[in-house]
């Protein structure tokens, strides 16, 4: 796979497992809290494995910069489809605005 899309592949990965380990144990408020730390731990160690591997192969096309702000794009979109199938939260225009606006600073990151 490219070096170009290999690491877009490994962050969207990686942030499927950060949103569930961050986000996850909200579906499950009567859990105890501990439990919640403990498992959401358990989650990020496979985002760890997703990360790195995305973020040391992509150093070598794209910049620190270029890597990070196509994480937090990538985040969000992720952030977006699970707030709304997992947590059953509708996301409001000026939450949908606000996200396009961060893509268009992304999009000034790329043009440098």
């Amino acid at each position: 796979m490219s070096t170009y899309i290999l690491p877009v592949v490994l962050l969207i990965a990686s942030n499927v497992f950060m949103t569930f380990a961050w986000y996850g144990h909200l579906g499950h408020k009567t859990a105890p809290l501990w439990i919640a730390v403990m498992v959401s731990w358990g989650i990020a160690f496979f985002e760890y494995w997703l990360a790195v591997p995305a973020n040391r192969i992509g150093h070598q096309v794209y910049t620190a910069a270029q890597l990070k702000t196509m994480q937090e794009v990538i985040t969000l979109v992720v952030f977006a489809g699970f707030s709304a199938f997992w947590l059953k939260e509708q996301l409001s225009l000026t939450t949908l605005a606000g996200f396009g606006l961060i893509a268009c600073g992304a999009a000034l990151v790329f043009r440098g």
